[in-house]
């Protein structure tokens, strides 16, 4: 079976499987909102690119027949809901010109649409800019993934260059930059290193989601690493850590989205937006576009409702909403230095 093809189906089959962190947040209730539902903006910016909503469709896939109808698919949800969206790293068609159309189809879908190129850490100049020009994507995103690479049988084993060739694509690509973790998660050391190296937007992409050592471990023949597959931060422990950088720098979630809730909840947690990967895609594959664009829109109307409900009139205002903190993120807090409190209390 095709590798990419392999991911997917694995990705579907582990879907959902970890424990989810951000149960272990509550949100404090505001008995007296003094709003309307009408006066909510889900308006945000990311990497200077203005988003009607504040979640979107991040990196999946692509490098096959397969995937391209995946692809394809994905960049009609988007178009249908207004969302950005990501494709998968396109290392595949930078090797394999045959495969670009797996990766252009969401541009030819989607024409109008906020659509982010993937590549990895790894990736020279030349490439990350051909990746750019592949679909004219409006912005560039490097993945970090060396659990994935180190599990994976056929991965990459070395790292060295990758600050180096970040802070060069950085300074010379026509587009903004955007590095995400892979479902590792983030410290705050980790966020001011990327700050130090001219990072301006970084999405902490943590645990709870689909595990790439999970997958990679699948696929090896003894199947003998299988006690990474909770390896790294969850997306909440790493929402927690950057706020506690030193560098403030813009920051994005993803990892373990499940639903409505979760997204308001990374909001309220610092992210100025938030993207979704394995939940769409196992909706897409069991439900089908319509059924999947549906879903979508119904998040979009619940977020609404969520705002109102604490009285935030926009993104911002989330950012001041207390929070109760419990279970293994306290423990995490605890061991880390990271006030319990501050969240409790940040208004009321």
């Amino acid at each position: 079976m095709n590798r990419k093809d392999e991911h997917v189906s694995l990705a579907k089959a582990f879907h959902n499987k970890q424990k989810n962190e951000f149960d272990t947040i509550r949100i404090v209730h505001t008995p007296l909102p003094q709003m309307s539902v009408s006066e909510v903006t889900l308006q945000t910016t990311v990497a200077g690119l203005n988003l009607a909503y504040p979640f979107y469709i991040n990196a999946m896939t692509g490098g096959s027949e397969k995937t391209k109808k995946i692809n394809r698919d994905l960049a009609l949800i988007a178009k249908e809901t207004n969302l950005m969206i990501a494709t998968g790293s396109v290392s595949a068609a930078l090797k394999d010109p045959s495969l670009a159309d797996t990766y252009t189809i969401m541009r030819e879908v989607y024409p109008e649409g906020k659509i982010l190129a993937n590549i990895g850490a790894g990736t020279s100049l030349e490439r990350a800019k051909e990746a750019i020009m592949l679909f004219h994507a409006d912005a560039l995103q490097i993945h970090l993934n060396a659990p994935q690479e180190l599990v994976m049988p056929e991965g990459d084993r070395d790292f060295s260059n990758w600050k180096e060739l970040i802070k060069t694509i950085n300074k010379e690509i026509p587009v903004p930059l955007i590095v995400k973790e892979v479902g590792f998660g983030m410290t705050r050391e980790t966020i001011d290193t990327l700050a130090e190296l001219g990072v301006q937007t970084v999405d902490i992409s943590g645990r709870s989601g689909t595990s790439f050592t999970q997958i990679e471990n699948a696929r090896r023949t003894k199947r003998e690493l299988n006690y990474l597959s909770d390896w790294g931060q969850s997306t909440v422990t790493s929402l927690l850590e950057a706020n506690e950088a030193q560098y403030q720098v813009e920051i994005l979630a993803s990892g373990g989205i499940r639903h409505a809730f979760d997204i308001f909840k990374a909001l309220c947690l610092g992210a100025k937006a938030v993207g979704i990967s394995g939940t769409i895609l196992t909706y897409l594959m069991d439900h089908g576009v319509e059924e999947t664009v549906l879903l979508i829109k119904q998040w979009q109307a619940e977020l609404q409702l969520l705002f109102t409900m604490v009285g935030a009139k926009n993104i911002q205002d989330l950012h001041h909403q207390s929070l109760i903190i419990s279970g293994t993120t306290k423990d995490w807090c605890e061991a880390r230095g990271i006030s319990l409190t501050k969240y409790g209390n940040r208004k009321n």
